[in-house]
């Protein structure tokens, strides 16, 4: 399925691709069929904010069940077999709101309305390639703008430090398997970002490196080899994806997966988060945080719930 990537990239055929967090369903669709395929999107670096109601009403599970599943995942840090783990869960959700009408007053740099299936409005960068340079920008950090000093508190916890340099670190060397001359451009940086009724403070990293002038052909084999998103699974991550089908006692489907936008030049691309689903029961919305040795579990609850807003 990779392979049909690689092909409208050699042709130079804009697309626009959809993969799920495990990288086994991809969805791939030229540019100007999208519309009879009922897919919208939006990538937009320089949007502005548009103030609308927030109407969701959240169901999430309990504390209790929460840290029964936070203690499994120390268990197995202390055993050694992840470091970190992005631990998410799924929470019921209600609004007046159709999937149309929530893509529509969202405000995101990446936007994706998939069908009446899905929609994701996701700050995170993924990949970007331009210029035979490809760049990655894993989001570590997030903190409520708030709180007094918070750009200090954020860069100064060490908790979240740790989370950081490992998930850099991880994705560094998911760079060096499709690039040259691999190297950290900024280290955490911090932005800010429009979270329903609050601000959150977001931190960053940029990581690049150089790649063969022929990408456009090998786009399809590129992204196969860098998924799933190392900031939304954990290192290291083939053990580290294990434990995440053994405890998060749901399908993550596409969300935590990524999806991205090819012109014909570059690419450019974000990983689903911020994603509300469409089931037969209602609205969930997906959500989580990593989870190192240091994390305290209440701040994590408070993190997942934090998370469940329309930006």
């Amino acid at each position: 399925m990779w392979d049909k990537l690689n092909h409208l990239g050699k042709i130079r055929k804009p697309f626009l691709f959809i993969s799920d967090f495990e990288a086994q369903e991809l969805i791939a669709v030229p540019l100007d069929e999208l519309e009879q395929h009922d897919i919208k999107y939006s990538i937009d670096e320089n949007y502005k904010y548009k103030k609308h109601p927030h109407v969701l009403k959240k169901t999430p599970i309990s504390f209790e069940e929460y840290k029964d599943r936070f203690d499994y995942v120390q268990e197995k840090i202390k055993n050694g077999d992840t470091y970190l783990l992005n631990l998410t869960t799924p929470t019921k959700i209600e609004t007046d709101l159709s999937l149309d009408d929530i893509f529509n007053v969202s405000n995101a740099h990446y936007k994706l309305k998939y069908k009446d299936k899905f929609v994701c409005f996701s700050p995170e960068k993924f990949v970007q390639i331009k210029d035979n340079n490809i760049s990655t920008f894993p989001m570590k950090g997030t903190i409520d703008a708030d709180i007094p000093q918070a750009k200090s508190v954020i860069l100064a916890n060490e908790k979240e430090m740790a989370e950081h340099i490992m998930v850099v670190d991880l994705l560094r060397n998911d760079l060096n398997i499709v690039a040259n001359n691999v190297h950290v451009e900024d280290f955490r940086y911090v932005t800010c970002i429009d979270a329903g009724d609050k601000k959150l403070l977001q931190v960053s990293s940029h990581i690049c490196g150089d790649i063969d002038e022929d990408w456009h052909e090998n786009i399809g084999s590129i992204l196969k080899e860098l998924l799933p998103a190392g900031s939304i699974s954990g290192t290291p991550k083939k053990s580290t994806l294990g434990i995440i089908k053994s405890i998060e006692n749901y399908r993550r489907g596409f969300f935590s997966g990524v999806f991205g936008i090819y012109d014909g030049k570059t690419f450019d691309s974000a990983v689903m988060i911020r994603f509300i689903e469409k089931q037969e029961s209602g609205l969930v919305y997906k959500s989580g945080g990593g989870i190192t040795l240091d994390s305290d579990v209440t701040s994590e609850y408070k993190e997942m719930l934090d998370k469940i807003y329309i930006p």
